[in-house]
């Protein structure tokens, strides 16, 4: 039986988990799953000192699966932090997947309309380098510095992993980092994804400077696109290619931890790309769709027949009652949050008894 860490979070994001737990159940998706629960909520995180999320990222590293709610970060320094980077270390997550998606009846923006998937660097680059200022601040003599490292082994499983996403999707690998500037930094990365280019003669490879990317996807949005990045620039443009789909609720996050050089996943861990929403706390009014998403997304990686079955049968499902006219108030609907969940399960246990009858693997 598949075992997967369930980590739980904060406000929403606590609270839209739990949807998509109930889209999960066995009842719903004929597959039996043992969840292990993990309280990374603020309050617990602080009275366990972190303990907590590194016994959530060992129980992946044992099972090999993760189903993450969104948490509070803290601001004042000295916190607990946010458990995302403690998470992506502890199970050697090396490449993050984020896909934007048309959403029926929410208009996209330049004509976007074929999925496009940014996979970037989890790990590395800009984030987790080493700053420190020299000189004095007055009189423009204060000279700022940086030093940032990437690893050739985390340039090519962001290639490979890129070039395996676009063969599976029938999409093509577009975009690349500013090598140009950068021969000897970003020029790694580029050499891996042309050799990655070469073990995937199928997949069509289309290199392109980050501005120039940047520029393009505004009138290629027609086409479907996998685009692999550095951490930073992968960081900045997941945000704006979710927004071109018109809303981020049909989007999902996948963390994905490697052993050692494999191109095999060892770890997966999926998760909502938007926030807590203190807010919407409490109302039943928050979109649950990309945490449902994240949790299809999930079954997907799992060998077992019955759950990669699930998986298709909730995407399905998702998008067809949000085509259908069941939708949030984010999205200009009027169903409550586990309203929508309801409509989804619905849907999902109808698809699944079809096919069942008619033998659709």
């Amino acid at each position: 039986m598949p075992t997967i860490a369930v980590l739980e979070g904060d406000q929403t994001g606590q609270e839209l988990l739990v949807q998509a737990l109930r889209v999960l159940d066995p009842a719903v998706i004929g597959a039996e799953l043992s969840l292990e629960r993990y309280d990374l909520s603020l309050g617990n995180r602080r009275a366990t000192a972190n303990q907590v999320v590194l016994d959530a990222a060992d129980a992946m590293v044992r099972c090999g699966f993760g189903l993450k709610a969104a948490t509070v970060t803290p601001e004042a320094k000295g916190d607990v932090g946010s458990p995302n980077a403690i998470l992506r270390e502890r199970v050697g997550g090396r490449v993050i997947v984020r896909t934007g998606r048309r959403i029926p009846g929410v208009a996209p923006i330049a004509g976007v309309s074929a999925p496009i998937s940014v996979v970037r660097m989890a790990v590395d680059d800009a984030y987790g380098a080493r700053e420190w200022r020299e000189g004095e601040g007055e009189g423009g003599a204060e000279v700022a510095f940086r030093t940032e490292r990437i690893s050739r082994s985390t340039c090519r499983a962001v290639a490979e992993f890129a070039f395996t996403q676009a063969e599976r999707s029938h999409a093509m690998v577009f975009g690349g980092p500013k090598y140009t500037v950068s021969p000897v930094y970003e020029g790694m990365f580029k050499e891996e994804m042309d050799a990655a280019a070469a073990r995937h003669p199928g997949v069509a490879y289309e290199p392109q400077l980050i501005d120039a990317t940047y520029a393009l996807l505004l009138t290629r949005g027609g086409e479907a696109m996998v685009i692999p990045a550095l951490n930073r620039d992968g960081d900045c443009l997941s945000d704006f290619v979710l927004q071109l789909f018109g809303s981020i609720a049909g989007a999902e996050s996948i963390l994905i931890g490697f052993a050692d050089d494999s191109s095999h996943p060892e770890v997966v861990m999926t998760e909502a790309p938007h926030g807590t929403a203190p807010s919407l706390q409490g109302k039943n009014i928050a979109n649950p769709m990309a945490m449902i998403l994240a949790g299809a997304s999930l079954l997907s990686f799992i060998s077992d027949r019955r759950c990669r079955t699930a998986s298709r049968a909730i995407y399905e499902s998702v998008f067809e009652a949000v085509r259908e006219g069941v939708r949030t108030a984010d999205l200009n609907g009027h169903a409550f949050t586990d309203e929508f969940t309801a409509a989804i399960i619905d849907r999902v246990r109808g698809k699944l008894d079809v096919w069942d009858s008619l033998g659709v693997e």
